[in-house]
């Protein structure tokens, strides 16, 4: 699935819940699935710089795509970070450089968050984007 298709794949889940607060538990429970990293990559080189909580951010390149590991230490932070991981991690690099992030605003959820944790979704976003292009880069 692309990237394009999981943001659709999500965005059709999330129009099953008629409020925000509904949207969210349904994020706070994809947190319940939140991996955790060992410490040793938690460290200021995967630290997303800019997020309202602690959250770490590792990006490996394989075969011409990106693969993702976070952790997020508020409940919100750790919907979202399973959410976005789910959404970006495996994908073709150049998938997701060319990805619009203003496709988020699709599932509806965007424009709920506060701005503290529109800044946070914005500074993942940055972080993906920077390793993507590291991974564009070493494959030349």
């Amino acid at each position: 699935m692309s990237v394009r298709d999981k943001v659709n794949y999500y965005k059709e889940d999330l129009e099953m819940f008629e409020t925000p607060n509904e949207k969210f538990e349904y994020i706070f429970d994809l947190g319940k699935k939140h991996t955790v990293l060992p410490e040793e990559e938690k460290n200021e080189a995967t630290f997303i710089e800019g997020c309202s909580s602690p959250a770490w951010l590792v990006g490996e390149c394989k075969d011409g795509k990106l693969v993702l590991r976070g952790e997020g230490s508020s409940e919100m932070a750790k919907g979202m970070l399973s959410l976005l991981l789910d959404i970006f991690s495996g994908q073709e690099v150049d998938d997701i450089l060319a990805f619009d992030p203003k496709e988020l605003e699709k599932l509806g959820i965007v424009e709920h968050l506060s701005p503290v944790r529109q800044q946070s979704l914005e500074a993942f976003l940055n972080k993906v984007s920077a390793y993507a292009k590291r991974c564009k880069e070493e494959a030349v």
